[in-house]
């Protein structure tokens, strides 16, 4: 099933000019498009298009120690409420966490990189409002948090 994920604001990386009233297509875990909205509406006429308020990009890497929590799932789980679906190796060590971090799709990395949205890249995304706040995340194409 393909979902288009439109927003006011799309940008490609979080330092790039945004395309405004943008979108993403999403196709199982990667990247099908990016671009205005009313294009890839047109393009992929049977998709669901999701309409989150606020800017739209690649998901973050989330660069320090896990948020306490009482479980690794539930560390896990607080890391993509913050619109991030990567994780240093340096912070995410010990087996239980790792073993969380596989099971929900969360990359863990040897060392920071730099995130886009690319043409069949994985589908990692973010939807900020204007204070920087995660109001969703997309992970390897699936919702996996939504702000109420």
């Amino acid at each position: 099933m393909l979902t288009i994920h439109a927003a006011d604001q799309v940008r490609h990386t979080w330092d790039s000019a945004p395309v405004e009233d943008g979108a993403v297509a999403v196709e199982g875990i990667r990247i099908a498009a990016v671009g205005p909205l009313a294009e890839l509406v047109e393009r992929f006429p049977a998709a669901r298009v999701r309409r989150w308020p606020g800017v739209l990009g690649p998901a973050r890497v989330h660069e320090g120690p896990l948020p306490d929590a009482p479980t690794p799932r539930e560390q896990v789980h607080a890391v993509l409420k913050l619109g991030a679906v990567a994780v240093l190796e340096e912070y995410a060590g010990a087996p239980g966490l790792r073993a969380a971090a596989e099971r929900n799709d969360v990359v863990v990395l040897t060392r920071p990189r730099p995130t886009a949205l690319v043409d069949l890249g994985r589908a990692d995304l973010a939807v900020l409002d204007d204070t920087g706040a995660c109001i969703a995340t997309v992970c390897a194409g699936r919702l996996v948090h939504r702000r109420r």
